[in-house]
């Protein structure tokens, strides 16, 4: 049977295409349209249709419209009790009315479409089928955070054979991703979009404030957990964007992450007594938070947590897609790798470099050609493959670099043009890792935990090693992905690190690159040194 999902109603709109209970394809839209998590400066058209990438995972499958057996809408407008979220009624209105008429609009972007086969799926039921039903252990119990849905922002229970069970929900206006949103843009980060800042500055502060955030924060005897008004100003300025950042603002920064990370672990301990399973998945916003995650890891009862790479609002697409395929009792086969989208053959890469009137060559081994050039501290863009699903690179849409060379922190921050205190990631041979890096699980290939470096090798990585000793570390295995581990165990060769930089490819703004014309722009613009296009690459005149 064929199942599309779609996202469409806060932000990150997307698509997922599940074919007989395998995921064939997933993307953003921002991918296609270059508008990041699907905002625009016009009031409300977030709230856009993934068109294109809808219609992109039809045809990699050889599908139309007409053949689905269902498409599922990762929100269900029934369910939204007005007035709950506190504020914004206006918008809220808006947003129902827009999800009421999802059909109908989808039906105008996917020709041949029947509007009676969208089904609406509950959004926090979608981001858990994203994790649970796409995990690789089967039966685990779900815990789900995030902003809101339609009228919850939590839900938390478990799958056994396909089947999900609710353990619990928690309504607005209580929200552990409000809370959190609500810092971000107090900090001058934009909501729903910087929350990741937060937690990096976090790292630079101390939790001094604990005693007043645990008063209005906590987790309760239900399942759930309550969240009060907070006087931010009262314990740091409040930020216009761009502003600087002191140490107040930094020590509120690690106060509510720490307090995040508590009631997270209160509610784990709460979720294992009632189902006793093993794994833990997790799925929603604040799944992407890798400090928190790494904790549930440590010190939650449950022996392994298992995050979908997409945990975000894009993944609902792939989870509504899940739920309708094992609502129709399909057997669904684990996600085994993040690289769902788009994909260019090296004929096709080679004739856009033609027209592009670039000289180029094609080396014997491009992987070796572009380890020699990180051995030589240039800074490489590295397009290959299919694109990522999620907000992380992978090794199919990123910019590498010296691990050992501490001015390239500084140095990618720039070509990026984003702030100084924000880390980039080390990728790492798998085999490799647990030498260097601890406490997170290994092996990591979504980069959704951090792990501590070994006091050892944090003088050999210190582009990769944050202020507190951590690292969020993606493995590496070669047989996954042997272009990219080539350029590793030969980078090793070289300089004795397995490791590499690695960090998303785009610049501050605007979504991960794409597609090969997105590549070339970046590198055009782009103080960068090698484009690495598949076998194909292309140099920059360097000044020594």
């Amino acid at each position: 049977m064929r199942f599309l999902g779609i996202n469409a109603v806060f932000h990150d709109p997307a698509a997922a295409l599940v074919v007989d209970g395998r995921i064939v394809a997933a993307a953003e839209e921002e991918r296609f349209s270059r508008r990041k998590h699907g905002k625009q400066a016009v009031p409300f058209s977030a709230w856009e249709q993934p068109g294109q990438a809808a219609r992109w995972c039809l045809e990699q499958a050889g599908l139309t419209a007409a053949d689905l057996d269902a498409v599922g809408f990762s929100y269900d407008p029934a369910l939204v009790e007005p007035g709950l979220a506190g504020h914004d009624p206006s918008g809220e209105e808006l947003r129902t009315e827009f999800a009421r008429r999802a059909p109908k609009f989808l039906a105008s972007e996917l020709p041949g479409l029947d509007q009676e086969k969208v089904w609406f799926v509950r959004h926090h039921v979608a981001h858990a089928a994203s994790a649970a039903l796409a995990g690789l252990a089967g039966d685990s119990a779900v815990l789900v955070a995030d902003g809101r849905g339609e009228s919850t922002s939590y839900l938390a229970g478990e799958y056994r054979d396909g089947r999900f069970k609710e353990l619990a929900a928690q309504k607005l206006p209580h929200s552990l991703g409000l809370f959190y949103e609500d810092l971000t843009e107090h900090l001058g980060f934009a909501r729903s979009s910087d929350e990741y800042k937060v937690m990096a500055l976090a790292s630079y502060g101390e939790p001094v404030h604990l005693d007043y955030l645990r008063e209005r924060v906590h987790a309760t005897e239900d399942g759930g957990f309550r969240t009060r008004a907070i006087d931010w100003c009262a314990l740091a300025p409040r930020c216009s964007p761009g502003e600087e950042l002191t140490r107040r603002h930094a020590d509120l920064a690690s106060s509510v992450q720490r307090v995040l990370e508590e009631v997270l672990l209160d509610l784990a301990r709460w979720l294992y007594d009632r189902t006793g399973q093993q794994t833990l998945t997790l799925a929603g916003g604040i799944a992407l938070n890798c400090v928190a995650n790494t904790r549930l890891h440590a010190e939650s009862p449950f022996e392994s947590v298992w995050i979908q790479p997409a945990a975000g609002d894009a993944g609902t697409a792939l989870g509504a897609a899940l739920q309708l395929a094992a609502d129709a009792g399909e057997r669904i086969e684990p996600m085994s790798e993040a690289a769902l989208g788009r994909e260019w053959t090296d004929d096709e890469l080679e004739s856009i470099l033609q027209k592009a009137k670039l000289d180029y060559e094609r080396p014997a081994d491009v992987s070796d050609a572009v380890a020699e050039a990180l051995a030589d501290d240039q800074i490489v863009a590295w397009f290959q493959g299919r694109a990522e699903f999620g907000p992380r690179a992978l090794g199919h849409r990123s910019l590498l670099a010296h691990p050992g060379r501490a001015g390239n922190l500084e140095r990618l921050n720039d070509v990026k043009g984003r702030e100084q205190f924000r880390p980039v990631a080390p990728m790492v041979l798998e085999d490799r890792a647990a030498e260097i890096f601890s406490r997170g699980p290994l092996p990591s290939p979504y980069m959704l935990f951090v792990h501590d470096v070994a006091e050892a090798w944090r003088e050999r990585l210190p582009a990769v090693t944050h202020v507190d000793g951590t690292a969020r570390v993606q493995t590496v295995d070669p047989a996954v992905d042997p272009r990219t581990g080539r350029v590793l165990s030969e980078f090793a060769q070289r300089t004795g690190l397995p490791v590499v930089v690695n960090t998303s490819l785009n610049t501050a703004g605007r979504p991960m690159v794409d597609s090969p014309r997105d590549a070339l722009e970046c590198f055009g613009s782009a103080p960068v040194d090698v484009l690495a296009l598949g076998p194909f690459v292309v140099r920059r005149h360097r000044n020594r």
